[in-house]
């Protein structure tokens, strides 16, 4: 089952919000708070990455993604990487908010930590590739059919697609091991472009969505099977 928060591109949701230039980052301190919570949490505490917060996001339950709002998710992924790394035992959160509100709970022993023995090759997330990309400018490709049980930043509405590589992009880290302390496996990046009756039927609106796509979440069109 795909994550709710592969929720681009699927129907149902309603226009996009038209962004406010004069809108204060933050609507409320608590806001802030969870933003400079989260990133000392990523960076300092758990020993997780850019890559592992997305993924904790992913894997947030539907209440805790939607209904706690933006900042909201933010503070929930940062309970659940400091879970993952055991900085914090699971539920201990909860049970100190519940004694803080008066109620008589036990909270659980802090566990011993497990951040995870991983140190970045670079900075950044741009890595050298070895090897010629795969793909040129102009080529056919069609997307994979990838249903992963971990991460993938391959979009549900682009997969088992048809479309055109318009740009090769420098090589990245691959989000989908990356996150998962599974190696960096460096990729080219390829901007793919894709008619919109491809993606929503012959009654959608013609223009061409663009895409930036890892090399293994593509197949020559010559290869693939439909």
């Amino acid at each position: 089952m795909d994550p709710l928060a592969d929720m681009g591109g699927s129907p149902g949701w309603g226009p996009a919000k038209v962004p406010d230039p004069d809108e204060a980052p933050f609507a409320e301190p608590w806001e802030g708070r969870s933003f400079a919570l989260t990133l000392l949490t990523m960076n300092r505490v758990s020993g997780r990455n850019l890559d592992a917060f997305r993924y904790a996001l992913e894997r947030l339950d539907p209440v805790s993604y939607l209904a706690d709002g933006y900042y909201g998710r933010w503070l929930n992924a940062a309970e659940l990487m400091l879970t993952d790394s055991a900085v914090l035992a699971p539920g201990a959160v909860d049970a100190r908010a519940r004694r803080l509100a008066g109620e008589e709970v036990e909270e659980p022993a802090f566990p011993e930590p497990a951040r995870p023995d991983y140190a970045p090759t670079g900075p950044g997330s741009l890595r050298e590739v070895e090897g010629p990309p795969a793909f040129a400018v102009g080529g056919a490709v069609v997307t994979a059919d990838l249903r992963p049980r971990g991460p993938s930043k391959l979009p549900g509405y682009l997969r088992r697609r048809r479309g055109t590589i318009t740009a090769v992009r420098p090589g990245h880290l691959l989000p989908d091991t990356h996150a998962v302390f599974e190696g960096e496996n460096p990729q080219y990046v390829y901007t793919v472009g894709f008619p919109s009756t491809e993606l929503w039927g012959p009654d959608a609106e013609p223009f061409t969505l663009h895409a930036d796509l890892f090399e293994s979440y593509l197949i020559p069109e010559s290869e693939a099977d439909r």
